[in-house]
């Protein structure tokens, strides 16, 4: 199997000043192409570790995606790194210059000659094209490694990617078919209950159950060759039901997403009222496209008492002219109401936190999803009262 490693540089990254999603994206997008990602690592921007790195790495790595320093300051020390690594010089390319010439020159500003230094690249390197920007991406080959320079922009060192990197890869390696990944996403459970019912589950040849908690939600993953497919599809039913009714949605879109379609489906408006989850509930059923009224976000009132969170939602209903209404009260006492309004009836509940140890980002977030899994239930002929490890109800409607 080809072992590909990926090696982000830079300190910002190093000491975590900035978030590095380019990571996340390259190990998603290469695992769904075959080619899972067998290591990756981070160094700073000095240029002792980072020839070090490059000389290790590439002893072991069939391909290694270096990502970041590739800029025209002085910090950005990538291709100076794989010039020492080995034992070449920079030459400068002047066709990386007349593009970047042409790039500023579309945008109505001269060229820096600070930025002479991004077609700098090894000399025996080849030069490969960002479509989106000015860092010149480049290719070397150290200890039978083929190694592969990138910008650290999002957005420019995804298409080169996607443009330039894969369909080398797929020139020169014999890739893997990609792996087959059922998922699916629960609510209201905890990762050790899921384990407890999970874990002595027979699974396929050279397959593997995976769990992944992120508060407020468990996401479990089964994952294997295609040739196993009718095989994990079985296994898969048994997933689903130890999930249960906890399970919010399958896939990746996400359960806002599939909400979203629901209301669609049924031609169903629906106006939003939050006071706790102050518009997180809006903001994320927005970013789904979902048919969403007029809300509100009311003021503080000291009154969040599940009568009075239910009449919110009627009254926005008559001034909205909705079919339905969503209404959050205030977090009070380690309790929060939701309501559920619609045309033929009214559901409601006020849920307690049985943790005290959640952050109130957290606490904003379960109960948006609370609300959202409600929503979920009802659009789908169920009960819209659930159950839930750690929320439980002290009042319903």
């Amino acid at each position: 199997m080809l072992r590909l490693e990926m090696l982000c540089t830079g300190d910002e990254v190093l000491h975590g000043q900035i978030i590095d999603t380019n990571s996340a994206w390259l190990a998603d997008y290469l695992f769904q192409q075959g080619i899972p990602m067998r290591a990756r690592s981070t160094v700073g921007d000095a240029l002792e570790d980072l020839v070090s790195t490059l000389q290790l790495r590439s002893q072991y790595a069939d391909v290694l995606i270096v990502n970041g320093g590739l800029g025209p300051t002085s910090d950005d020390l990538s291709a100076q790194a794989a010039a020492d690594a080995l034992g070449e010089r920079l030459v400068e390319h002047p066709e990386w210059i007349a593009q970047m010439e042409a790039y500023f020159a579309s945008r109505g500003r001269p060229m820096s000659d600070s930025n002479r230094k991004q077609a700098m690249i090894p000399a025996s390197a080849e030069m490969i094209d960002n479509p989106v920007g000015t860092a010149c991406g480049f290719a070397i080959q150290l200890n039978g490694c083929w190694i592969f320079f990138t910008p650290g922009v999002p957005s420019e060192f995804k298409v080169m990617v996607e443009q330039q990197i894969l369909p080398r890869l797929r020139q020169r390696f014999t890739l893997s078919e990609p792996p087959l990944c059922l998922r699916l996403t629960t609510f209201g459970r905890s990762e050790s209950g899921l384990a407890q019912q999970l874990d002595s589950l027979p699974l396929p040849p050279n397959t593997t159950l995976g769990y992944r908690s992120s508060m407020p939600i468990i996401e479990l993953k089964l994952t294997g060759p295609s040739s196993q497919r009718e095989a994990m599809v079985e296994t898969w039913q048994h997933v689903r039901a130890v999930a249960g009714e906890n399970c919010v949605f399958e896939g990746t879109a996400g359960l806002p997403h599939d909400v979203a379609v629901l209301l669609r489906e049924r031609g169903l408006r629906l106006a939003l009222s939050e006071q706790f989850t102050a518009g997180l509930l809006s903001w994320q059923l927005r970013s789904a496209d979902a048919p969403l009224g007029n809300g509100e976000l009311p003021e503080h009132s000291g009154n969040s008492s599940l009568k009075e969170v239910a009449s919110r939602a009627r009254i926005l209903a008559t001034h909205s002219g909705v079919d339905l209404t969503i209404a959050i009260g205030e977090l009070q006492d380690d309790c929060i109401s939701v309501v559920l309004h619609s045309a033929q009836d009214t559901f409601g509940q006020t849920m307690v936190y049985s943790s005290q140890r959640h952050s109130q980002r957290i606490r904003q977030e379960m109960t948006a999803m609370l609300a959202l899994d409600m929503l979920r239930r009802w659009l789908t002929g169920q009960s819209p009262y659930g159950n839930y490890e750690w929320l439980k109800p002290t009042e319903t409607l």
